[in-house]
């Protein structure tokens, strides 16, 4: 496996409209010990929910919490997803899965997404998980059973938004069949790492 650092650490995001099945895609290639990737733990003023564990699932904090990281410019991308609602990437994260020398992957909003290939062009592949259908959305949402109907159905509305995005994306995964979406995201991220960095593609935070 070859060694990497701050310098040569590639940044794989995975965004999609929620129930799409990016983090059942982004679970699988963690899995993958060959692709040498890393979690990136997203940071967020939101509740637990569930079993969630903070500095696992998230690193949870509170609103004025968030909103002095972002005063101190602590964040690479961070996003009002929803009404008082933030989630975002500290530039600490990525640079604590570099040290361990690994490559990060993603699993964010859309805006944040974009957001990190805007900043890194040449360290980044940015890939959008489709769903089939607005519909076959809605049903995946309802069958978790976490969410009332009116957060079902605010998911569901900015999902139209988030699809219209998909064209500036790197790559699109069809999530129709699993197994062949979890093959596919497999060859795209092998691909990529494989690509060598120059000196002049380091960017700097």
């Amino acid at each position: 496996m070859t060694k990497i650092n701050q310098h040569s650490g590639k940044l794989i995001v995975f965004s999609a409209p929620s129930g799409s099945g990016k983090t059942t895609i982004v679970r699988h290639l963690l899995k993958q010990e060959e692709l040498n990737l890393k979690f990136s733990i997203s940071a967020t003023n939101r509740e637990p929910r569930g079993e969630e564990k903070h500095s696992k699932d998230y690193y949870f904090m509170s609103f004025k919490e968030f909103k002095q990281h972002i005063k101190d410019e602590d964040f690479l991308e961070w996003e009002e997803v929803y009404r008082d609602s933030f989630y975002g990437t500290l530039k600490e994260e990525v640079h604590r899965i570099w040290s361990l020398g690994k490559h990060v992957i993603f699993d964010i909003d859309v805006s944040g997404g974009l957001r990190i290939k805007r900043k890194f062009p040449e360290r980044t592949i940015a890939i959008f998980v489709k769903p089939p259908s607005i519909d076959e959305l809605k049903r995946r949402l309802k069958d978790r059973s976490t969410e009332s109907e009116d957060k079902i159905n605010m998911r569901i509305a900015k999902a139209s938004a988030e699809l219209a995005t998909a064209p500036q994306f790197d790559h699109i995964i069809l999530n129709d069949h699993l197994e062949n979406a979890l093959e596919e995201a497999e060859d795209v991220v092998a691909d990529f790492i494989k690509i060598p960095l120059r000196r002049d593609e380091e960017e700097e935070e």
